[in-house]
């Protein structure tokens, strides 16, 4: 069973009281701050690609052509708004030369609940300052415990009207409307999904929505399940894709066999991975990963990474500190291992199309 422990450290106390007062910008960069040249507008994923739209088992372009993105997802807004700094984007976007960045805003744990009004300014801030780096973003509602979307229902209904509402003019959205479904059925999630995608549509139609998978989006295997849940009982909307969590140490053959034939049959995105354990800590199996991104580039499965921010565990790419104490945001010197890793393998030439 997939458990993700995600506890503040001791020092993020008081970091999380500083977040709680910002309201739409990121925390400034100290003075050794050094920037990579900015991509032309043209030549940035969403310049390149436009609308995104799922055709078939695939994310297509405005052209209607596959094409895969790569990219990093925060860590709670609410502990780490201080590693989201207009620095540390600018080197996601134009040194990582990351094409998405998914927003990650919890519900509980000191998230939304307890201050809906910044939460949602703090993830509209974050979404225009990607917008205006040209990558894609990914509006996450960070459900976690409880594992049933439908007891945040209301709220998350309230979080995509005024999110929809400020960003429904650009082309570069995609919203994932529950981030680890676990305890509950299938139908359950389903019904939640048939709730909430009307309510985004109702306001932006054209873009993608993305549906967790029962068992910490793992399509069920993490209970005892498995794809064909979903492929016999798929949420009734269009322009959608399923999500499948993975993470390498934990997560084996049985996991990336199930995330294979579910992308044969169903629209897939990877919305988070990690190269360690389910709790995003202990060893990097890079050997499995590997063979995960394989697979996904076989297939042109998007993925994102966990997580961009210095936390104590090893599945953070920044070495502990670096937020608190910004520097150069800008090569490998201010990451961990598994930074450079998933840095290096965002850094390779995108195969987006052209013509």
């Amino acid at each position: 069973m997939k458990l993700r422990l995600k506890l503040l450290r001791p020092a993020l106390a008081a970091a999380a009281l500083v977040g709680a007062l910002l309201l739409t910008t990121a925390v400034p960069d100290g003075p050794a701050h050094a920037t990579p040249a900015p991509r032309a507008a043209a030549d940035t994923p969403v310049g390149i690609n436009g609308q995104l739209k799922v055709c078939g088992t695939k994310l297509c372009n405005s052209r209607g052509i596959p094409v895969q993105l790569r990219g990093m997802s925060t860590h709670g807004t609410q502990w780490y708004p201080h590693c989201l700094t207009s620095g540390s984007l600018d080197a996601l976007a134009q040194d990582w030369k990351a094409d998405v960045l998914r927003v990650s805003t919890y519900v509980q744990e000191g998230g939304y609940e307890t201050n809906p009004t910044h939460f949602t300014n703090l993830a509209n801030s974050l979404i225009q300052q990607a917008t205006d780096r040209g990558m894609y973003v990914i509006v996450d509602w960070h459900m976690l415990t409880p594992g049933d979307p439908h007891a945040n229902l209301s709220k998350a209904r309230q979080f995509f009207t005024d999110i929809a509402h400020r960003n429904k003019d650009k082309n570069n959205i995609l919203y994932e409307i529950a981030n680890e479904p676990s305890g509950v059925s299938w139908s359950r999630i389903k019904s939640y999904a048939e709730q909430i995608i009307p309510t985004v549509r109702a306001i932006d139609p054209d873009a993608p929505v993305l549906v967790g998978t029962r068992a910490w989006s793992s399509f069920g295997v993490s209970e005892g399940a498995n794809e064909s849940e979903v492929v016999n009982n798929p949420v009734m909307a269009s322009n959608i894709m399923y999500t499948f969590h993975f993470y390498a140490d934990s997560h084996r053959d049985e996991y990336l066999a199930t995330l294979s034939r579910a992308a044969d049959v169903l629209p897939v995105f990877v919305t988070e991975f990690g190269t360690q354990n389910y709790a995003g800590e202990g060893d990097n199996d890079f050997a499995m990963s590997q063979r995960y991104l394989d697979l996904m580039a076989s297939k042109k499965i998007s993925w994102v990474n966990w997580n961009f921010s210095d936390d104590h565990r090893t599945g953070a790419v920044f070495k502990t500190g670096t937020c608190d104490n910004p520097g150069s945001w800008v090569g490998t010197a201010p990451l961990k291992p598994a930074g450079v890793w998933i840095r290096d393998r965002i850094r390779t030439p995108d195969a987006f199309p052209v013509g």
